[in-house]
């Protein structure tokens, strides 16, 4: 009943392929948590159903829909809703031993890959600054993300860098296998890996299920769409969901022709078009449809709503500083003449230099604020710490994790003999774990003192690891950072009171992870546990979350929005060169435009009753005043597509007069 036509044919098609484009606000997650409840009320089996998305909150969110909508089974089962990375962790754990990994492999996060990354370069005798770690990540996670590995790398390297980068890359792939340990790009390769080299174990694996869904279809890359196309190629009940309008990561590997070619690559789906909105105003609507009808790879579709407003606004302001005190006066007056909270704004912007002026006026105007990108919960040094001792118990020969903390507190195994091990583990493609022990070759030349030292850490660890496999709970993991004298650490680090205090709670907020995590999964390992942990599982979500439900106005980049709506938006520096960004610019092919266009989409379908638009007409660069173009988007959204500014812009040949 609660249900519109459209939705309705999306949420009772339950066989064969699917393809439901769901624009922006228009249910999507209503029909998705319906559709799996549809299955199993017709007699699917809940644990033949995968879901899959790509965050742990829409895993999260979409599992407590569905059950709030199921009684309660005897037997218990449940759909499989997760993430990629989860989907593919599992499926790791299972198999990896195939592909020359241990099954209890480690998972490193952005900064054990730039140890592992730092370790690699000077291993090649790399001069200092020829090569950061952070462009080789960068430069590797580009790679992966469209399925290239190492060999293929180097085959296409086309000049002395690329296959500098491609070298590195490949030392890089070998020692995370002698360490047992991938990383997050990795999770996907080497399940795509294992399908392709073994045939049984993608016909094991996809003989688990009899209906696959996928969410945000349009953000897939090439591996997950082969990961996915494998799993459904049996049973062909796959159904996707997404909007080719919002596909806003291809940066990051994500190729909007997966859902562009669903029919294409499965000939007989139906297709099911979502666009009633129920978020956005008409008026909202009526820019957003002008706006993205200007890209030409798109499936046709327009939102529609009943709700009326006011027209979207455009703020054009002389200087980027005024542009700032213009927005946030205006927020402070709308704050004081309406019923509206802080939490009911956002103000989003392209490029992380922007908000700066902002933050300074919203603390001048003394309103609460909240900026996305802050410091991540695993930033945090004692985190970081407390997951790096966890992982040693369940897999010592982590060196980055074992080096992190062996010296925390300091044991007498200093950081020159450190230095001296990890080059012999390294050129014996071993672990430091190993060369430290009793026996090992760089054991026997240790000094007594050391050697003394390194038994007694072994020892420990080995008992407190025993213990943990007997009993993972979270009295267990705070006796073991007792016994490891990590709290005598903190306190001796940290003698001002508050500064300690808030370094326990950090230390507090883990173990709280603990028992949040062992009351939805009762006798899970502390293995299990790490996995969620390295993959931002939904207990480590949930620390996060608190900090989001502030009371306080959104600072936020167009990416960071997406899936959010607030009451007003302000969309700043509507600019040339900003949105769309300079880098776009200067891609021939149109597809760079065409992604910042969808992009500037998602920013404009994020306002619920309220749009403003604001831009400069000059802004400092280098101490002067430099005049700006208006953004192509602002003529595309107003219908002004035949002023003759907007034509010299898109031929490349705009200037700034000053005019408006």
């Amino acid at each position: 009943m609660s249900l519109n036509e459209a939705q309705r044919a999306a949420v009772e098609t339950l066989t064969g392929p699917l393809l439901v484009l769901a624009g922006a606000g228009t249910g999507k997650t209503r029909v998705v948590t319906y559709r799996i409840a549809r299955l199993i009320r017709s007699g699917v089996e809940p644990d033949r159903i995968l879901a899959v998305t790509f965050t742990n909150k829409a895993a999260r969110e979409m599992l407590e829909r569905v059950s709030a909508l199921l009684p309660q089974r005897a037997d218990k089962k449940k759909p499989e809703i997760s993430t990629f990375h989860s989907l593919c962790v599992r499926i790791l754990r299972r198999n990896i031993h195939r592909l020359g990994y241990p099954n209890q492999f480690s998972i490193y996060d952005r900064g054990d890959q730039e140890s592992v990354a730092r370790q690699v370069l000077q291993a090649i005798k790399l001069a200092s600054g020829t090569l950061r770690p952070g462009d080789l990540i960068s430069k590797m996670s580009d790679w992966k993300s469209s399925g290239m590995r190492p060999v293929q790398a180097l085959n296409s390297a086309r000049d002395s860098k690329e296959y500098l980068f491609a070298t590195a890359y490949s030392r890089y792939q070998a020692r995370l296998r002698d360490l047992g340990a991938v990383d997050f790009d990795d999770i996907l390769l080497l399940t795509e890996d294992l399908f392709e080299q073994f045939p049984e174990v993608l016909a094991e694996e996809s003989g688990r299920f009899d209906r696959i869904l996928v969410d945000e279809y349009q953000d897939t890359n090439m591996s997950q769409y082969r990961i996915i196309s494998g799993l459904a190629a049996p049973h062909r009940n796959l159904c996707v969901v997404g909007d080719d309008d919002q596909a806003i990561y291809g940066w990051r590997g994500a190729e909007v022709r997966h859902i562009l070619n669903f029919k294409r690559d499965w000939p007989d789906a139906q297709t099911i078009r979502l666009e009633e909105n129920y978020r956005s105003t008409s008026q909202i609507l009526a820019w957003a449809n002008r706006l993205i009808d200007f890209n030409t790879y798109r499936h046709a579709k327009k939102l529609r709503s009943v709700v009326q407003g006011d027209q979207p606004r455009i703020l054009q302001c002389k200087t980027g500083e005024l542009e700032a005190k213009t927005v946030i006066a205006s927020i402070k007056q709308r704050l004081a003449q309406t019923k509206r909270r802080p939490r009911d704004f956002a103000i989003l912007f392209r490029t992380n230099e922007q908000p700066r002026a902002f933050e300074m006026e919203l603390r001048e105007a003394k309103i609460p604020y909240t900026i996305v990108g802050g410091q991540s919960f695993f930033d945090r040094k004692e985190i970081k710490d407390v997951i790096s001792y966890l992982k040693i118990l369940v897999r010592p020969s982590d060196d980055v994790a074992l080096l992190r903390v062996i010296n925390t507190p300091p044991r007498g195994i200093g950081s020159t003999t450190l230095a001296k091990v990890r080059e012999f583990a390294i050129s014996q493609k071993t672990s430091v774990w190993k060369a430290i022990q009793p026996g090992s070759e760089v054991f026997g030349k240790l000094d007594a003192r050391t050697q003394e030292a390194a038994n007694e850490f072994h020892n420990l660890m080995r008992a407190q690891a025993q213990r943990m496999r007997a009993s993972f709970s979270r009295e267990n993991v705070d006796a073991f950072l007792n016994a490891v004298k990590y709290y005598d650490e903190i306190a001796k680090t940290y003698p001002d009171e508050t500064e300690r205090k808030a370094r326990l709670e950090s230390v507090g907020e883990v173990l709280d992870a603990v028992d949040a995590y062992l009351k939805d999964h009762p006798g899970a390992t502390l293995l299990n546990f790490l996995d969620d942990a390295s993959l931002g599982g939904p207990d480590f979500s949930s620390q996060q979350d608190k900090r989001s439900k502030l009371d306080a106005v959104l600072l936020s980049t167009y990416h960071a929005a997406k899936g959010l709506e607030f009451k007003e938006v302000y969309m700043v520096g509507m600019e040339e060169g900003i949105l769309p960004h300079h880098r776009s610019l200067e891609d021939v092919s149109e597809d760079g435009v065409e992604e910042e266009r969808r992009l500037c989409y998602v920013g404009v379908t994020r306002a619920q009753f309220r749009l403003t638009l604001s831009l400069a007409v000059g802004r400092v660069k280098r101490g002067k005043l430099k005049p700006t173009i208006p953004s192509r988007f602002l003529y595309e959204m107003t219908g002004q597509a035949d002023n003759p500014r907007y034509l010299s812009i898109k031929a490349g040949k705009a200037s700034n007069s000053g005019k408006k």
